[in-house]
């Protein structure tokens, strides 16, 4: 993902480069962008799994990653400032692993919409960099147990610190990369509460793509 971020950012830069000072649009309020985006979501570490009683087991959770489509909505309020909403739903495989030990206990699609508030310092520019902050909901469905296993996630709220760039093309077209951080955690419940896990999901939500201006 970071090598795409790369490779897709330097050729907006090239094609900003190439095209003519005049040929782009710049921010202005009631603006709309569209961001179509490959995203990567990354959770941040694994959680220690303890009994019931809060005794170490020597396990831990680990959520694996995912990349899906994604779609971006980004409306200007003024023109430096605006607010995106992101919709999308990532997949998610749930291992316990330890000494010895490395099995898959459940499998969980992820719908994690966000609302971030930005400031866009530079209006003007081709290449308009943002920073913003906003919420996160957490909603889990589809779960499904594996290896015997019976595990149960509380959906809930977080929010989000978001970095990102607008590269400016011709016919208001766009290269758009994002970097979100959200910070969320749950309780997962391993077999009816015999075991637990307090889990700091805290992703990283990368993505790149191409957006357009309405």
């Amino acid at each position: 993902m970071k090598t795409s971020i790369i490779s897709l950012v330097a050729l907006g830069v090239f094609c900003a480069g190439a095209a003519n000072a005049q040929d782009f649009t710049t921010n202005a309020k009631g603006d709309l962008i569209v961001h179509v985006r490959a995203t990567q979501v990354a959770p941040d570490k694994d959680a220690a799994i303890l009994t019931a009683s809060g005794a170490a087991t020597g396990l831990k959770a680990h959520v694996g990653d995912d990349v899906k489509p994604t779609l971006g909505f980004t409306y200007f309020l003024t023109d430096k400032v605006a607010v995106e909403a992101i919709l999308g739903t990532t997949h998610h495989e749930i291992r316990a692993r330890g000494p010895g030990t490395d099995v898959v206990v459940h499998e969980a699609w992820v719908l994690p919409p966000v609302v971030t508030l930005q400031y866009h310092p530079l209006p003007a520019a081709r290449v308009s960099p943002y920073v913003g902050a906003g919420l996160n909901y957490m909603l889990f469905y589809k779960n499904s147990d594996k290896n015997g296993f019976k595990v149960g996630l509380d959906d809930g709220i977080g929010y989000a610190l978001q970095a990102g760039v607008n590269i400016k093309l011709r016919n208001q077209w766009l290269v758009n990369a994002d970097v979100k951080k959200v910070f969320f955690d749950t309780d997962a419940r391993i077999n009816d509460g015999a075991l637990k896990a307090k889990v700091d999901l805290d992703p990283l939500v990368t993505s790149v793509g191409l957006s357009h201006l309405f």
